[in-house]
């Protein structure tokens, strides 16, 4: 199947014309061509981290292993620098980027809170990190639920923060920007299309092809639990959408607009869908209200 075709797969999706985006997939081949035409025709999406499995194979295959490696290392520096007594870590997974991040570092913090939504990775996390304090929380509930003058000395979230939506993201690093002395966020630098567009489309189909193509053995899984319905629910109307990504200049003006000063990106390591990247920045924990 071409990419010309699988862009007009994603386009049936984008229409809401589910029958007819399975059909035009059933008459590609390749691997992507055959993992969206099964996943349009099994039932409908739930969220990808109902079941863990997936995503787990996910993050521990492809270019992931590099890019985690390098995210890790660049935290590890950081705490180095900053030697923070208080970590907070939103979105902590399985501890995939924070844990080795610690025991790399020289420094390790008296305090750590890490927040995830998902419970069977949460407690995946308990087993490895017990001297942390673990909850089962939205980013927006758990940072509802501190007292006032809870501050944080860095507060680091890795490829966590574009699962929030926009608007609530806007309020959520207003939040930590009272919070927080230092911000470290790890995001993909993805390229600024029109939604929907014919170069959007074309661009989805030709990345999700490159990442899918990075997995063996557990290419099946990572397809039908993951990476097809984060790819879906970017475009399906209705659809359980996984993502909100933005280019990097746009998250150095998200976060400067909640509050932050001396805004600083550091690349990471290129990777299948965009470039990993690594923004830190200054809170203002002085203002947080008594």
């Amino acid at each position: 199947m071409t990419r010309l075709d699988i862009a007009e797969v994603l386009a049936a999706v984008g229409r809401g014309d589910r029958g007819a985006a399975a059909a035009l997939a059933r008459t590609g081949d390749g691997d992507l061509a055959r993992a969206l035409a099964s996943h349009l025709t099994a039932a409908a999406d739930g969220s990808v981290y109902d079941d863990p499995a997936a995503f787990e194979a996910f993050i521990s295959g492809g270019g992931n292993v590099r890019l985690y490696r390098a995210v890790s290392a660049v935290l590890a520096g950081l705490y180095d620098r900053v030697r923070p007594d208080r970590l907070l870590d939103v979105g902590t997974g399985d501890g995939r980027a924070v844990l080795p991040a610690l025991d790399a570092s020289s420094h390790r913090p008296s305090a750590l809170a890490f927040v995830e939504p998902s419970a069977a990775l949460a407690s995946t996390l308990r087993r490895k990190a017990n001297d942390a304090s673990v909850h089962v929380a939205s980013a927006q509930s758990y940072l509802d639920s501190l007292d006032a003058t809870t501050t944080f000395d860095l507060v680091e979230s890795t490829f966590a923060l574009h699962a929030i939506p926009p608007d609530e993201r806007d309020g959520v690093l207003a939040a930590l920007a009272r919070r927080a002395g230092v911000l470290a966020i790890a995001e993909f630098d993805v390229p600024a299309f029109d939604h929907g567009s014919d170069a959007h489309l074309r661009f989805l189909a030709e990345s999700y092809a490159r990442g899918l193509a990075e997995y063996d053995a557990d290419r099946d899984l990572v397809a039908a639990g993951f990476l097809m319905p984060v790819l879906t629910g970017q475009l399906a109307p209705g659809a359980v959408r996984s993502t909100w990504e933005q280019p990097a200049r746009s998250w150095a003006e998200q976060v400067e607009r909640a509050g932050f000063t001396e805004i600083e990106l550091t690349r990471l390591a290129d990777y299948w869908w965009s470039p990993g990247f690594l923004l830190t920045a200054r809170g203002r924990p002085d203002r947080v209200s008594a």
